[in-house]
């Protein structure tokens, strides 16, 4: 088919220029989220030798400065936001009870709402990092993972063993579960796969999910890190901090967080022997201690009644300090900066109000609630308004507005999530699995230069000075016609040969580093260490710059 241009006036061709789309249509870009997905300055092409390498490095920049524009631009679309409760004036969000959020909500959410009572507890709960299923731990071996939402059962079994804590894995078909004396693996219809017998009566568990580490603590004092992904042992270091029962660990870096009886938080890595940070964080005890999921922020609990609000980049001073009536058992912060505290049979939340000043945006109580047992665990639950709370009694899901991120990322986490995504999705994580050597304080140290330390330096012209010839080692070809004499005096030969090489090279090495010393020396560069210290009588010596100069 064949189409042909048809004439057109010359007040239509003005018609069709003002059709254009034109510059001042195109919506506006916050500069905030530019500096939110900015991925730093433009690399400066003046130091790139050839032009088509130019012209490379130009392109890439246009190409980086595109995509964070349209990152940007795609934040329009996450019109979800969270919501919150608001009082009428001279009353309290605290005194709103349960019952008069279900009946004000809709009901998808209104079923959210639940009670278990169980006989085994006290329950140690863990959703998944989408939120989809629950797991609980009882006591007295109770177990029992289900899709909460749909409230679809998924195992249930009674391990007859004490349970100290659990864990979900790579996802919701795989659980540890910490017992008597060993930490067990099951799948999601209650058959154990494995039994950890390296991490013995552990009584805290902790999932790595970028490195595939399970972490656990133990009665003795031991931390154990294990790859399930190949089965292998990667740590198991003694804290010498005797039982640990406060532990965390920071997502951001994916270092293992340990609260002591002597009120410091301690920093592990599996592949240090010695914790990577210190932190006085109470002069008493340590109670409870949690890390926000974006790993900026910690906040602790001690048995002097107070909370403590850490940046954990910094390693400084509380940000911010509150005092409670009674020391608090259990701490979590929600995704939205929520922070959930219990004290015996009661959970309060609280919620910083984002109206204030600066001055006055301290955290407010914002929901209060009492349950029939004691609380043995709290836990907010990822991409929901919810705050899961185990008790001596059993489990009680409570909604909290405001807590959960409405805007997801699918490559993160998908709470709605397909059978064929999660097997994708295990493909994806093991290709992108960080090794656990990378586990350190600051992730960002990976992509920085090795630069040696004015240490390393001095130690290696040291180690080269000191440096001995290596012993010749060498043991001639035996031939029939050689006599024993012979066979001597040729070892004899060759050893000699051989050791005054490496004695000549040995010298010349020596010789060039001296020289190299003594031209640093003369030049007096910032960067030169000498071998030696300067003497007090250094003073006396004639500068020769001065003498050569008269």
């Amino acid at each position: 088919m064949r189409f042909q241009n048809s004439k057109v006036k010359k007040g239509d061709k003005k018609s069709l220029r003002e059709r254009q789309p034109k510059e001042s249509l195109k919506i506006p870009i916050d500069p905030a989220a530019l500096m939110r997905h900015s991925r730093g300055e433009r690399m400066n092409v003046g130091g790139v030798k050839t032009r088509f390498h130019k012209i490379n490095e130009t392109r890439k920049d246009i190409n980086i400065e595109f995509a964070t524009q349209q990152a940007a631009r795609a934040e329009i679309l996450l019109h979800e936001e969270e919501g919150y409760l608001e009082a009428d004036e001279g009353e309290s969000t605290t005194n709103i009870a349960q019952r008069d959020i279900v009946k004000h909500v809709d009901i998808t959410t209104a079923t959210k709402h639940f009670n278990l009572d169980l006989a085994f507890g006290p329950y140690r709960t863990r959703y998944t990092r989408n939120g989809a299923y629950l797991l609980m731990g009882g006591k007295r071996g109770h177990v029992a993972a289900f899709d909460w939402v749909r409230k679809k059962l998924l195992c249930e079994m009674n391990v007859m063993e004490s349970v100290h804590d659990v864990a979900w894995l790579m996802n919701q078909t795989m659980y540890a579960v910490a017992q008597k004396n060993w930490v067990h693996v099951y799948d999601q219809h209650g058959t154990e796969i494995h039994c950890i017998k390296t991490m013995h009566r552990c009584v805290r568990l902790e999932y790595l999910p970028y490195h595939f580490l399970l972490n656990s603590a133990g009665e003795n004092g031991h931390l154990s890190w294990m790859d399930v992904s190949i089965g292998e042992s990667v740590g198991n270091y003694n804290t010498r901090m005797g039982k640990i029962s406060v532990m965390t660990h920071n997502p951001w870096n994916a270092v293992t967080c340990v609260g002591g009886a002597k009120g410091v938080v301690s920093m592990w890595s599996p592949m240090v022997r010695e914790p990577l940070a210190k932190m006085l964080c109470h002069p008493v005890p340590l109670t409870a201690i949690a890390v926000d999921p974006k790993g900026m922020q910690m906040a602790t609990a001690g048995l002097d009644k107070k909370i403590k609000i850490w940046d954990v980049r910094n390693l400084e001073g509380p940000l911010e300090t509150y005092h409670t009536n009674t020391a608090a058992s259990e701490i979590d912060l929600s995704q939205r900066g929520l922070l959930a505290l219990t004290m015996g049979n009661v959970c309060e939340v609280y919620r910083r109000d984002a109206t204030a000043s600066a001055d006055e945006s301290k955290m407010k109580p914002y929901i209060r609630h009492r349950t029939n047992g004691m609380i043995s665990s709290v836990r907010f639950c990822p991409y929901e308004d919810i705050l899961g709370v185990g008790t001596a009694k059993g489990f009680v899901s409570l909604i909290v507005p405001g807590s959960g991120e409405p805007n997801f990322d699918t490559f993160e986490a998908n709470p709605y999530q397909s059978r064929s995504q999660r097997r994708e999705e295990e493909v994806h994580k093991l290709l992108e699995k960080i090794p656990a050597e990378f586990i350190a304080l600051n992730p960002t140290q990976i992509d920085e230069v090795d630069v040696p330390s004015a240490k390393e330096r001095l130690a290696q012209k040291v180690k080269l000075l000191t440096m001995k010839p290596p012993r010749i080692d060498f043991e001639p070809r035996k031939r029939n016609r050689l006599s024993k004499a012979k066979l001597v005096q040729i070892k004899k030969n060759v050893t000699e040969a051989r050791f005054r090489e490496a004695a000549n090279e040995l010298r010349e090495i020596k010789e060039k580093l001296l020289a190299e010393e003594k031209a640093a020396a003369a030049e007096e560069t910032p960067d030169f260490i000498p071998l030696e210290p300067k003497s007090v009588l250094d003073r006396f010596k004639t500068n020769k710059k001065k003498k050569a100069a008269r």
